[in-house]
């Protein structure tokens, strides 16, 4: 043990450095848990209670949620976690702050075993050991890691798998379970179902020769090993549904594709000087703009805005449930991303396999986000390509360092640290304090204080009628109430309507009514449709003052039960009843 210490110390005190920051604070930051986790939340509680996804399906291999179908297999991991926690923050993101963590550590073991592929043994475990350290503190890593995101868990199946296969290259044993490894990251996120087959057919293609020379019988069990797991996938996702959210957010389904084109071919006509209305088309309009023109810039645009200085190191992605607005990496990491490129492309003793390799993973890894609607930009779809970034970064760090004299590498340690430190403060200082509020909507806050006081205070009404204004209420009141989920698979809420005066027709599972009032109604209204046993859960934007410091602008025919703010002070739901 001693022995095991004392050669892998600093290793440990990242790994410890990276638990801290996925775990400490894990249930109030982020600040609340958005409707995807809820749904993922439900789903695992459904399972866990009932054996089935929570429209009645059995062990699912894609589970149908309310807009889409979902890959399985983080939900599965997360139904320990939520048999443990219930359908809290802890239960629904301790399984992504748990692979967010032992991302961590594949990626040292990849990274040492890929140098040492490489024929540079002199300096695998110090650019090992930057890389596991920046990704410990990776703002892209760490944001994924701290909430309910499939991810981390595809991240970690992936490096692990990539890890196997070099070992496999000399060891010959192990080749089953590196492609068992990343066939299932198809299990855990739609991207990998598209990158993961182009990955397997590289690999075999770039190494056929040391893979050819696995015995027989491992040859066998890793393509048996591979077709069981993957058919399934493939048959699930081409005809179970799986592919349905791809059509859904693809490029190819953009409904201004036609006139966008239309517009672009009549501007074409009025600038040959063309009139009227009704314009034809040229052959050269035709061949210039169309629907596959359109579609392929749309690719080129988001395949390149994944390596734009805006996304990687200035803004990131503008979804602030996926990035703090300041870029998924640190600026700094720009000058020896590109060095650690130049270095690793330079380099005599690296061969040619490996920085193949490495480029395949870099530049195949855009492709599947490249092909959605706002993939250019899109952090969980672009993950993929953080493996490599964080290993070129690493390269180039320990390259520098190895260059330079004693006394200026000294220096650049010094620099580099303090500006390492730097950016890691000014990160995590934004993201403990002005995140929580700029974020507040992006993850749909209010929803758990005011299910839970519904939940506290249901027993004295005969009806709850909850707002479908602004997001959808079913599953922020199925996840938080821990609605049984027998219950709901019978009274599935969706398409069943009910006349509620004052609402229209609403949907309803038992006494709880899914609706808001009608145009003509409003919540100035409704006091002449609700009674005294009647609670109604109103979202602030239906009232246009601010209830928390004035209650007496309570309208008419109301009692305000409860007023349900935002951790800024502003107003996010009340609750009221009729008199």
């Amino acid at each position: 043990m001693k022995k095991y210490l004392k050669r892998y110390w600093l290793l440990a005190i990242i790994l410890v450095v990276a638990s801290i920051l996925r775990l400490w604070n894990l249930s109030k930051d982020p600040v609340s848990l958005f409707g995807d986790e809820l749904d993922l939340g439900y789903q695992a509680y459904s399972i866990l209670k009932t054996g089935k996804d929570y429209q009645g399906n059995f062990l699912p291999l894609h589970f149908h949620s309310l807009a889409e179908w979902r890959t399985p297999l983080y939900l599965y991991s997360a139904v320990p976690a939520i048999a443990a926690f219930g359908i809290s923050p802890l239960g629904v993101r301790l399984p992504a702050a748990i692979f967010g963590i032992l991302d961590v550590l594949v990626i040292y073991l990849f990274v040492y075993q890929l140098l040492e592929y490489a024929g540079k043994k002199t300096s695998n475990k110090a650019i090992a050991l930057v890389a596991a350290a920046l990704m410990a503190i990776s703002p892209w890593s760490l944001q994924y890691s701290r909430a309910g995101f499939e991810v981390t868990e595809m991240l970690f199946l992936l490096i692990a798998g990539l890890w196997l296969f070099l070992v496999s290259l000399k060891t010959k044993r192990l080749l089953w379970l590196s492609v068992l490894s990343l066939v299932l990251t198809a299990l855990v996120y739609s991207t990998a179902k598209l990158f993961t087959p182009l990955l397997l057919a590289f690999l075999f293609f770039v190494f056929r020769k040391e893979i050819l020379k696995t015995p027989l019988k491992q040859l066998i069990f890793t393509i048996a090993a591979g077709l069981i797991v993957g058919i399934p996938i493939a048959y699930s996702t081409l005809f179970g549904g799986g592919a349905q959210r791809f059509n859904y957010i693809s490029v190819f389904a953009d409904p201004t594709m036609q006139s966008e084109v239309g517009s672009l071919r009549e501007t074409q006509a009025r600038i040959r000087g063309e009139t009227g209305s009704g314009l034809s088309p040229s052959i050269s309009d035709r061949l210039f703009y169309n629907k596959f023109t359109y579609w392929g810039k749309n690719i080129a645009r988001n395949y390149l805005g994944a390596f734009s200085t805006n996304f990687l190191f200035i803004k990131g992605d503008p979804n602030l449930r996926q990035s703090i607005g300041i870029g998924e990496m640190y600026k700094i990491e720009a000058i020896f991303l590109i060095a650690g490129g130049l270095l690793f492309l330079f380099d005599k003793k690296i061969n040619i396999k490996i920085k193949t390799f490495t480029g395949f993973l870099l530049f195949a890894g855009p492709i599947p986000a490249s092909l959605t609607s706002d993939g250019g930009n899109h952090a969980t779809r672009l993950i993929l390509i953080l493996p490599p970034l964080i290993f070129l970064v690493s390269f180039g760090i320990v390259g520098i360092y190895k260059i330079l004299s004693r006394r200026w590498a000294r220096i650049f340690v010094f620099i580099t640290s303090a500006l390492y430190l730097l950016s890691f403060i000014f990160y995590i200082h934004n993201y403990y304090y002005p995140y929580t509020w700029a974020s507040e909507r992006w993850w749909h806050y209010g929803w758990g204080p005011a299910i839970s006081e519904v939940k506290s205070i249901q027993a004295n009404y005969d009806r709850v009628i909850i707002s479908m204004r602004g997001e959808p209420a079913w599953i922020f009141f199925a996840g938080y109430y821990e609605y049984p989920p027998s219950l709901w698979q019978k009274e599935f809420p969706i398409g069943n309507d009910v006349e509620v005066p004052g609402f229209g027709k609403i949907s309803h599972t038992g006494k709880y009514y899914f609706g808001s009032p009608g145009p003509d109604v409003a919540l100035y209204g409704l006091g002449k449709f609700i009674d005294a046993k009647t609670l109604y859960v109103a979202n602030a934007s239906e009232d246009g003052t601010n209830l928390i410091i004035d209650p007496s602008g309570t309208p008419a025919g109301l009692k305000l039960i409860k007023a349900i703010p935002y951790p800024s002070g502003e107003p996010a739901f009340y609750i009221f009843s009729g008199i």
